[in-house]
């Protein structure tokens, strides 16, 4: 269970208490952007493992903007503190 004192907390329900996320794989639509964080553990998300960071994350939860990603740990971490809604799942292939 996450406590009040989690280091990860840095004031996210201004922007994220009930959202809705969805799971999918990472992208961005603008050319000069290769990842997203992590709005809690800061861990990378993006289209490939990164030498520097083999814990980069392919896909995450993230808004309907892609403004906000959160990974799959910190997703179940903070799921009912934050009352968040799933969006659509990806259909499997």
């Amino acid at each position: 269970m996450v406590t009040d004192d989690d280091p990860r907390l840095q004031g996210q329900e201004r922007y994220l208490q009930g959202a809705t996320l969805t799971l999918r794989p990472w992208s961005s639509d603008r050319p000069d952007w290769d990842h997203d964080h992590c709005d809690f553990c800061w861990v990378h998300l993006g289209d490939h493992v990164f030498d520097d960071d083999p814990e980069t994350q392919l896909e995450g939860w993230a808004t309907a903007d892609s403004k906000h990603w959160v990974c799959r740990t910190c997703f179940e971490d903070f799921r009912e503190r934050f009352g968040w809604r799933t969006g659509p799942q990806p259909t499997e292939r």
